[in-house]
């Protein structure tokens, strides 16, 4: 089947590209919405801004403690309770949206809406419910969510490109060191990528409504799975604009499934993936337009810490960019004394014996230059390195991959 819809991606412009602009502001006051996870993730990047003046004007959450706390250890002006206090404020610049993705359609398009520049974490949207839906959520057929979420991003495209606004989509995996030097190769070398392997594994979502679509869209492969596809799609771009040439995805053939169903409680303990009606696996295979291949994979089955990989076989070169984790730093521990609410590595549940900390991971995965970029996009009135653009490609590969699984098919595009 082609799906007309689904048109190819305009690609952006590596860092190294971008014209030297003029500063047009000082200062770039920040609001954030949701004081969760990703929040102090983004935060800790704000942290290691330079050559710009940030502010950090307020929080809001719908959990008032959890503003607060946030406000008064990251050095917020203020807690808000409400969405709209954000976009009162004539002095917000920017605002940082960090809510579960379900909210994050609405956000964008009022934030636009007030005149905000705007960052929102991934995945740009997805398909979480209509009036009439049968429930669970994750039984509406795949078909009809393509086609609602190739909607809203067409609506969401117009808003971007009419509200003279800029839009910053927050995939890590972009600006990880690694995955910048692979591109600066890549575009020095002038190679051709012809296979990406990538993968995020976990044991499972901390959050207790991870398992439901209508609270995320879809399981491991939209949450997880699509950091590791941002990355990938964002190379290929690199590679196109380095040669000249214009590549596209072309199909996209996937399987999914809950391969933790038939343990049982016991078997679990160590695992907390709870899916409801969404997967805990997914692989997925797209062609590119010139042939080439991308494998991605996503898992909520794996113990030992988190790991984001993605492998670059080019026709002259192999990159592998191992982002967690890494090597830099092993440890050996016969207890935790004095370390117990030491963060050794995201998603490990135990420092004993051996393991492979995370050194500088808020630098390796990629939140210090992504943030720094998102800065200097507001200060100098220029594109971002990740954005709109890719926003939505990943979200309509991720439900064309959807649609692929559940009938069984390849799905052109």
């Amino acid at each position: 089947m082609t799906v007309s819809r689904l048109q190819a991606p305009r690609w952006g412009h590596p860092a190294s590209l971008l014209p030297s602009p003029t500063v047009t502001r000082e200062r770039v006051v920040v609001g954030i919405a949701g004081a969760g996870y990703g929040a102090w993730l983004h935060l800790n990047g704000y942290r290691k801004v330079h050559g710009i003046d940030v502010e950090l004007r307020a929080v809001a959450d719908v959990d008032s403690r959890r503003a607060s706390d946030m406000a008064h250890t990251h050095g917020f002006e203020k807690a808000v309770g409400s969405f709209d206090d954000l976009l009162a404020d004539d002095e917000i610049d920017v605002v940082d949206i960090c809510t579960p993705p379900s909210a994050h359609l609405d956000m964008v398009e009022r934030a636009l809406a007030a005149g905000k520049h705007v960052i929102c974490e991934k995945p740009l949207t997805g398909y979480f419910g209509r009036p009439g839906d049968p429930e669970p959520v994750g039984s509406v057929p795949k078909s009809r969510m393509y086609e609602q979420v190739v909607e809203d991003l067409d609506r969401l495209r117009s808003a971007v490109e009419s509200s003279g606004r800029r839009f910053m989509y927050a995939e890590n995996f972009v600006y990880s060191p690694l995955v910048q030097m692979s591109a600066d190769i890549i575009r020095a070398k002038g190679s051709r990528i012809l296979l990406m392997k990538g993968e995020e594994s976990l044991k499972g979502s901390s959050s207790p409504v991870a398992g439901e679509w209508k609270h995320t869209g879809g399981g491991s492969l939209i949450r997880i799975g699509s950091h590791p596809l941002g990355g990938a799609l964002w190379l290929k771009q690199q590679e196109a604009r380095a040669r000249g040439e214009r590549i596209g995805v072309a199909s996209v053939v996937a399987e999914t499934g809950r391969v933790t169903d038939g343990l049982s409680g016991d078997e679990l303990r160590h695992i907390t993936a709870r899916p409801v009606d969404v997967e805990d696996f997914a692989s997925v295979t797209i062609t590119f337009t010139d042939g080439s291949k991308a494998l991605i994979v996503a898992s909520d089955t794996s113990l030992g810490g988190t790991r984001n990989l993605l492998e670059i076989y080019c026709n002259d070169a192999v990159l592998d960019a191992n982002l967690t984790p890494t090597n830099m730093l092993e440890t050996y521990f016969l207890d935790e004394e004095g370390i117990e609410d030491f963060q050794l590595a995201e998603m490990l549940p135990s420092k004993l014996g051996w393991n492979k900390a995370f050194v500088a991971d808020e630098v390796i995965r990629g939140y210090t230059a992504e943030i720094q970029d998102f800065m200097e996009t507001v200060a100098h009135d220029r594109e971002p390195l990740s954005g709109f653009d890719l926003a939505a490609d990943v979200t309509r590969v991720i439900y064309a991959a959807y649609l692929s699984a559940e009938e069984g098919r390849r799905v052109e595009l």
